[in-house]
């Protein structure tokens, strides 16, 4: 049971007990088990409060390590920005994974119930385009911020840590597979690719944001093979040409 629905049930059990109390007024209130009762309820909310209150503060402090080493790679001289900054990210971080997290809980509600398929469909695409629009917002008002504080260079920084670099190792790694790629070509690939950050940057974990990035890269191939470009043969020659690097590094080496 989630920490919000025991407060929901100790708050009703709370008022229960408080009602049987009203009815056995003649009984010295101190000596009653519903006073008993009451207090125990008390402390039961004030308890779950105070660990709520410690596991978001918990959460926080993960998310600001992670945040700032992020940040520590814009070299911000000025401690009070630097500190600024992170909150900032913090903040983000924080904000992001409430949004992640209250559609996966709503998601799972509809899932539980007895519904046709058609309608449970319908229910989860209203849910999923509820968090698109809060992440969107989210977005939006982030880069604001950023913009407001940091260089062009700077944000840059940041989107490429939110999302492992990612963006940036597929570029080269494409440039690297087909050297005979065209200005539009890279062009089109940089874009997309730089489209699926902004999108990777907004998801919670490690694995959906690589899952962004996946449905991008399945675009791009789609796109090459239409250029006429084999994707199997150009991978393979690639591979081909990794492993000589690494022989040919390997030979220097033991001079």
């Amino acid at each position: 049971m989630s920490i919000h629905k025991h407060l929901i049930n100790t708050s009703s059990n709370c008022k229960l007990e408080n009602g049987k109390k009203n009815r056995r007024s003649f009984i010295p209130f101190f000596h009653t088990a519903s006073f008993k009762n009451s207090i125990t309820c008390l402390i039961i909310l004030f308890s779950a409060v105070m660990t709520n209150a410690q596991t978001d503060a918990d959460f926080r402090k993960i998310l600001h390590d992670r945040s700032a080493k992020i940040i520590n790679t814009l070299e911000i001289a000025d401690s009070e920005k630097y500190n600024h900054v992170i909150n900032l990210l913090t903040d983000q971080y924080f904000n992001l994974n409430k949004v992640q997290d209250k559609t996966k809980e709503s998601i799972a509600a509809i899932n539980s119930l007895q519904l046709a398929g058609e309608e449970k469909s319908r229910q989860i695409k209203i849910e999923e385009e509820k968090k698109a629009a809060q992440l969107s917002e989210l977005h939006k008002g982030f880069i604001a911020k950023l913009q407001a504080t940091l260089t062009g260079e700077q944000i840059e920084k940041i989107k490429d840590g939110m999302t492992y670099r990612v963006m940036q190792v597929t570029y080269t790694a494409y440039l690297d597979m087909i050297l005979t790629l065209t200005i539009e070509q890279k062009e089109k690939i940089y874009n997309w690719l730089k489209e699926a950050r902004e999108l990777a940057m907004d998801e919670g974990s490690s694995e959906d944001k690589h899952k962004v990035f996946g449905k991008y890269k399945g675009r791009i191939n789609n796109y090459l093979s239409t250029q006429g470009y084999n994707m199997k043969v150009e991978e393979k020659g690639w591979q081909q040409r990794i492993k000589e690097r690494e022989a040919a590094k390997k030979i220097d080496a033991g001079k």
